[in-house]
């Protein structure tokens, strides 16, 4: 036989050749893994991405969820935060601080004044304006749930401005929170509660428009005192205090007899009847005693123009431990 007679080899197909088994045969539209592998990323990558957007908030992380739901199923819902629930604003302050407020009527020969008050212990001790107080042969106290109890004064600083009365027979009241006015800060946003003209519990809300204010009040120090226009006042039921700032008189003549303090200024509203009341920082805290607002016309009903001054609290808390021993009465 010659070589051009031997029968040619099997033409045996690469894979063959290697040891390999044949391969199945192809399916429609089939690809190579590489290209499976690419067409997964998108969809990898999508999940990744809600991954992140879950650490930085929840709006997004719900957003990237909705878009590769039915694709990537971490097995996990993801939490969706409403930033709103984050804080109440004045509404939630002031549910917080309302309970701790108090409408004071102090009778005195010359009439009555009205002003607020803020309890600083659950057995009735009060905070408030020695102008509130000043001279009163009664006082009586509304509760923001309006219970109405007499108090008596117990201790009285003049020179500040500032009174501490006792609510009789009480017990279990909800205290303020004292906060810190040195920490306060042009701008910070504050909330007053009291009891202008009488209406007892009323919220006004606005900022700390300037800090460290020299305002000059008459030193108010018995019955009688205060002068004939304080005395008027008294008598039409307001608890409108004069005042000076800047070298001119507001709300009357303070008189011969006077004590400078430093306050906070507000653009809170502020009316008679807030004398005594709270000025609340947006955690609640009490950080100044509502003690003086401008009266813009000649008129005593005239109402706020956003220019109020508040004794700092800082003060106050300095200022305790004397007024629950009598107080300097000068």
């Amino acid at each position: 036989m010659t070589d051009n007679e031997y029968p040619a080899p099997p033409a045996y197909p690469p894979y063959a050749q290697f040891g390999a088994p044949a391969p199945e045969p192809a399916q429609p539209q089939s690809y190579p893994a590489s290209h499976r592998t690419r067409a997964r990323r998108p969809v990898a990558l999508l999940a990744a991405a809600a991954i992140v957007a879950a650490v930085v908030g929840g709006g997004s992380a719900a957003l990237v969820g909705e878009l590769t739901s039915g694709r990537a199923d971490s097995g996990q819902s993801t939490p969706v935060q409403n930033v709103s629930a984050k804080g109440g604003g004045v509404s939630a302050v002031a549910n917080a601080v309302s309970p701790s407020i108090v409408e004071i009527k102090a009778a005195t020969a010359s009439g009555q004044s009205t002003g607020s008050g803020v309890i600083v212990t659950g057995d009735g001790e009060v905070i408030t304006n020695n102008h509130v107080v000043a001279g009163a042969d009664e006082v009586k106290v509304t509760l923001s749930d309006g219970t109405s109890k007499t108090a008596k004064v117990v201790g009285t600083d003049p020179g500040k401005d500032l009174a501490l009365i006792k609510i009789q027979d009480a017990k279990g009241l909800k205290a303020a929170k004292l906060g810190d006015s040195g920490k306060l800060r042009v701008g910070d946003q504050v909330v007053a509660i009291g009891s202008p003209e009488g209406l007892t519990g009323t919220v006004t809300s606005g900022i700390v428009s300037a800090l460290n204010r020299d305002v000059t009040v008459a030193k108010e120090q018995g019955q009688g005192g205060g002068g004939q226009d304080q005395q008027g006042q008294r008598q039409r039921g307001f608890s409108q205090w004069p005042f000076e700032f800047g070298g001119n008189q507001y709300n009357g003549d303070t008189g011969s007899s006077k004590t400078t303090y430093k306050a906070i200024q507000t653009d809170a509203s502020l009316n008679p009847g807030n004398s005594g009341g709270a000025l609340i920082n947006m955690n609640g805290e009490i950080i100044g005693i509502n003690s003086a607002m401008y009266n813009a016309g000649a008129s005593d009903t005239a109402g706020s123009v956003g220019l109020g001054f508040a004794i700092p609290v800082n003060t106050v808390k300095a200022d305790l431990a004397k007024l629950r021993a009598g107080g300097s009465g000068a």
